[in-house]
This record gives C-alpha cells, sequence and structure tokens, in this order.
C-alpha cells in the first residue's frame, strides 16, 4: 500500500526513481517492492544481467523497463536512465542501487530534502554511516579518496561521494557532456554538476551491508585505476579552467573594487599567510615555468594551504607585457650569478629568442629572480596587510 502524501508529493515535484541493476537477483524484487510502496514513477535499467533477473522483472510489466542485451558498465545504465527520464518529462531522478544496501524508505527524505530546497537546483547525495560495523575496509577509504579529490575539484566538503543513492536535477544533466560508462560516472556527474553551480549536498541514509546476499561489481584495480584517471583529468580541469573561472566571475560580480576589499583585503587569513601566499605567487610567476604557472601554483596553494585567490591573483606578474623585462633581469641575475658575460639585444630576444642560446643562464637567474620578488613582495605584503589589520580593528571598535 503506497503512502498517499509522499506518492502525491512524488507526483507533484515530477519525480521519478531509476533502478540500474546487474546480477542481484537475490535483492531486487525487495528493493522495488519498497519503492513502489512510494511511488509507480519507476524506471528500471537491466544492464545486460545472466542470472534471473529478467524473469524478476517480468513480474513488473507495468514499470518501464530498459533490457541491455549485454552488460556495459553503471555509467551507461545511469545515463541510458537519465535520458528516458527526461523523454518522459521527469524533472528530478531519485536513483537507488539494486544490490540492498539502500532502505527505500528513505525515498521521503529526499522528497522533503528537495521540496524545501529554495532553487531546486540541487543535487543530493545520500551519506553512509561509514563507521558502523559492517561497512567493508576498502569502501571507507575509497570515500575519503573520493571526498578528498571532490573537494579539490569543486571547494565542496561531503562526507559521502560515493553513495548511489541520489536524487538529480535532470534539468542538469541533460545539458552536461559525461565521457565515462562505469562506475567512475557517478564521479564525473557530480563534480560537472558542481561546477554548473548545482548545490551539491549529503543527506544522512540507512545503509545494510549484507555479504551473505549483496553481490558487489565493484573491481578494486580495475575500477580504481579508472576512477583515478577521471580525477587527474578533472584536477587539470579545475586547475586551468574552473579555479581562473570562478575567480574571475567573482571579480566581475563584485567589481573589482568591492573584489579587492573583501575577497583579498577582507579575507580572514592571517597578514603571515597571506604574505606567504604572494611570495608563492610572485615565485612560480617570475619562475621559467611557462605555460604552467596556473596549474603549479593553485596546486601548491591547496598543499601548502594558503590562500589560492591571492596566489593566483600575483602568479600573474608575468603578463605579457611584462615577459620581456623578466627575461631580461633573470639574464642580468644568471650573468652574475655564474659569471659568464653574454651579449644580446632586446630585439634578439623578441624576435629570435635568443635566450635560448643561454638557457642555463637563464633558468639561473630566472629561479634566482624568483626567489628575490618572493622574498620582497612576502615581506612588503605582511607589512601591508598588518597595517590593514590593525586599521580594520580600529574601525570596527569606533
Amino acid at each position: 500500500m503506497q503512502n498517499q502524501s509522499i506518492t502525491q508529493k512524488i507526483t507533484d515535484l515530477n519525480v521519478c526513481i531509476l533502478i540500474p541493476t546487474y546480477n542481484n537477483q537475490h535483492t531486487l524484487k525487495r528493493v522495488v517492492d519498497g519503492v513502489l510502496t512510494y511511488s509507480n514513477n519507476i524506471i528500471i535499467v537491466n544492464d545486460g544481467s545472466t542470472d534471473a533477473t529478467t524473469d524478476i522483472l517480468k513480474d513488473y510489466p507495468n514499470i518501464q523497463q530498459i533490457h541491455f542485451p549485454k552488460n556495459k558498465g553503471k555509467g551507461i545504465a545511469l545515463r541510458t536512465g537519465f535520458k528516458a527520464a527526461i523523454a518522459l518529462g521527469y524533472e528530478f531522478a531519485i536513483t537507488i542501487d539494486s544490490d540492498g544496501q539502500h532502505f527505500p524508505s528513505d525515498i521521503p527524505n529526499f522528497i522533503t530534502e528537495l521540496d524545501q530546497h529554495n532553487t531546486k537546483n540541487v543535487l543530493i547525495i545520500g551519506s553512509r554511516n561509514m563507521k558502523q560495523e559492517g561497512v567493508p575496509g576498502k569502501s571507507s577509504f575509497g570515500n575519503k579518496f573520493s571526498n578528498f579529490w571532490f573537494w579539490f575539484e569543486t571547494g565542496i566538503k561531503l562526507k559521502d561521494t560515493q553513495s548511489g543513492f541520489r536524487l538529480y536535477p535532470l534539468n542538469v544533466i541533460k545539458n552536461l557532456k559525461f565521457y565515462t560508462n562505469k562506475f567512475e560516472f557517478e564521479i564525473e556527474v557530480i563534480v560537472k554538476s558542481a561546477w554548473k553551480d548545482t548545490e551539491v549536498k549529503n543527506m544522512p541514509i540507512q545503509v545494510l551491508y549484507d555479504e551473505t546476499e549483496r553481490v558487489s561489481h565493484f573491481r578494486p584495480f580495475q575500477d580504481f585505476t579508472r576512477i583515478s584517471i577521471l580525477n587527474t583529468w578533472l584536477v587539470f580541469l579545475t586547475l586551468i579552467y574552473y579555479k581562473p573561472r570562478q575567480l574571475f566571475r567573482n571579480i566581475k560580480k563584485k567589481g573589482f573594487k568591492r573584489f579587492f576589499v573583501e575577497d583579498f583585503l577582507g579575507s580572514k587569513d592571517s597578514p603571515k599567510k597571506k604574505a606567504l601566499s604572494v611570495a608563492l605567487g610572485v615565485f612560480i610567476g617570475f619562475s621559467p615555468l611557462w605555460g604552467f604557472h596556473t596549474l603549479i601554483v593553485l596546486t601548491l596553494a591547496v598543499f601548502l594551504k594558503l590562500n589560492k585567490t591571492i596566489a593566483f591573483a600575483f602568479s600573474n606578474v608575468s603578463l605579457p607585457p611584462f615577459i620581456p623585462f623578466i627575461i631580461i633581469a633573470s639574464l642580468e641575475l644568471g650573468q652574475f650569478i655564474l659569471q659568464e658575460p653574454i651579449s644580446y639585444s632586446l630585439k634578439d630576444l623578441l624576435d629570435n629568442f635568443e635566450v635560448l642560446q643561454h638557457l642555463k643562464t637563464y633558468i639561473v637567474g630566472s629561479f634566482a629572480l624568483a626567489t628575490l620578488g618572493a622574498i620582497l613582495f612576502g615581506f612588503a605584503a605582511y607589512f601591508f596587510f598588518g597595517v590593514f589589520k590593525k586599521k580594520k580593528r580600529v574601525l570596527q571598535h569606533d
């Protein structure tokens, strides 16, 4: 018997429940019957099961079903299910695994969270208690690993990024391009949704790990390798595209003056941390690592726990108009350090890039310039931010 109030709310919010399944004959019926308690808006994707799954699903002729002749992977099953849901006019899809670890009784909680959300532009991931008894150690480790990289790639901290019990906004999903086919898809989709300014959040759910009936198709080596390759690519995109875009959008939204006061001067970081962030940015900006400045400075800022905005801003001391002067200064310093006088002209540097003939001198001088610049800018920034902080305190007391 259906819970009429939740069933109506699911209909009003235009939500469907998507169940991807592959060889879960022992738990599938229990999951489907549990979902039917709340809604008939169900789409089941049979991902090429070779057990009794097809026979079990014959008992549900009124449920929308998609059957693959061969196993294609969870990512393809979900993507196919999303396309079907969109074609049927649904606006949201709740995905629930068929291996019995999820409780359909948590569906009303997803609906309540969605109903109470102001904009409905939200992707909700069920958060499992990974410390409870029975949770496999590899699952706990894999979740922590995934959580860290999701935070690195989006700036959003979550407790669980791997749970398959989720609510997706289909109007966002339909405008995204995906390239992964298996378990790693569930990471790709939440990262790209976050990049599209969708709120990605956790909601506590129940979980059951019954090894006597649960069948997991996660292959530790192959799937972990796929996930690692995906995260490598997403981190690269984060550093060269997402983080810079986020910074420039923030500047455009607030205006440079307001951004400078609120995000730059008004940051809650200590003067020491701000000064170190300036020093890092200047060092990377003056270094000979052309083409990789943004990637390196943001990576180091994250791992050194420095201010990414400040570090990135000061790494742009090597803007194109300043490059010839930086090269000349590097060559002059290199000659002084190595005591190897060389002759060159500004025209040769610009037209023939003669610096390549004196690469050793340039590299030594470049890192020397980077070090000196970092020290000078760092100390100047420490003094500046220290004075600003004192003035701010005085104004607050007044």
